[in-house]
């Protein structure tokens, strides 16, 4: 099981890793409603390193993002989920509405988002990209999405 992070632990954990030579590989997103289209994008992407640390929208940042009804469930549950699936060794929560400031710090060695994210548009790409690092944007699970997925819940209920 994955654990969950402080900022500074998050820091700490990348300072081990790269004096071990290991890759960390990260990723960020709301992760509201976890459905197949995160799981297979979160295999994907651990697939590519050693540890993947997954930066986690807080409940604030979310509702900023998504609007007032969202999230649907607090960010303590979602980092829980998350830190509980077999691909994820790490989440830390951050509040901002882009996970900038978390990229620069952490200096990830492999940048990944959803397909539905080019390449160019990922933010913090030059910070990665400036070090070396590889910026991807990873198959898109088709049929897959939060939004669909509360609107069926919706038109059901």
């Amino acid at each position: 099981m994955g654990e969950i992070l402080s900022l500074g632990q998050a820091a700490d954990q990348r300072l081990r890793l790269a004096e071990a030579g290991r890759t960390l590989v990260f990723t960020n997103g709301c992760f509201d409603l976890l459905h197949p289209g995160h799981l297979r994008y979160l295999a994907e992407a651990r697939a590519l390193g050693d540890f993947l640390l997954v930066g986690l929208n807080s409940d604030r940042s979310v509702r900023a993002l998504k609007g007032p009804d969202r999230p649907i469930l607090a960010e303590a549950v979602r980092a829980e989920m998350l830190a509980g699936l077999a691909a994820v060794d790490a989440v830390t929560v951050f509040d901002q509405e882009t996970p900038l400031e978390l990229i620069t710090i952490l200096e990830p060695d492999v940048l990944v988002k959803g397909g539905d994210w080019p390449p160019d548009r990922i933010v913090g790409a030059g910070v990665v990209k400036g070090r070396g690092g590889l910026v991807l944007s990873l198959t898109l699970a088709e049929g897959f999405s939060t939004t669909a997925l509360l609107g069926l819940i919706r038109r059901r209920l």
